[in-house]
């Protein structure tokens, strides 16, 4: 399934996308539900989800790899996979976002659309139940917008995750 979710700035979308992660706290009488499971008393970790940010939140000192790797790496030990797991994980992920020539670089050698192609590949290296996307195209210029909307169009047909999306 996927959501779009419109509205003026200050009206709560990027709150609501913060609620489903677990970063924040819903107000008395909310809920978040998860596959008919109660989840807003488990952890963000424990939620499985994948959160794409407006401006990218890239580690500036992490390489590409690194960055896609990175919530793989920080997983406890009895779930984490083994590094041959996670570099065949990058390593697919970085194709299927059309990145692999550039695994080596650091962000800022990236373009727009290359940094956020390696914000996509991140949250979707953690293997998300739900993926959460605040804004992701609204920095890059209209050709690079339309390009990545559609790669993640095809993503998300072939991967069938439920998406969030705020757009604008």
């Amino acid at each position: 399934e996927m959501l779009a979710l419109l509205g003026p700035s200050g009206s709560g979308k990027t709150t609501l996308l913060r609620i489903i992660a677990g970063l924040e706290i819903p107000d008395a009488g909310g809920e978040i539900i998860f596959d008919g499971a109660e989840a807003q008393h488990q952890e963000h970790a424990e939620r499985h989800v994948g959160f794409v940010f407006q401006h990218y939140a890239l580690f500036r000192h992490m390489s590409v790899f690194e960055n896609v790797a990175f919530g793989l790496r920080v997983r406890p030990k009895k779930v984490r996979p083994s590094k041959q797991e996670i570099n065949d994980r990058v390593f697919r992920l970085l194709q299927l976002v059309q990145l692999e020539e550039l695994a080596n670089r650091m962000p800022s050698e990236l373009s727009g659309g290359q940094r956020q192609r390696v914000a996509l590949a991140r949250a979707l290296a953690v293997e998300p139940r739900v993926l959460l996307l605040d804004e992701p195209f609204g920095a890059l210029d209209a050709l690079t917008r339309g390009t990545l909307q559609q790669e993640t169009l095809q993503i998300w047909e072939s991967d069938k995750k439920t998406v969030v999306l705020i757009t604008n």
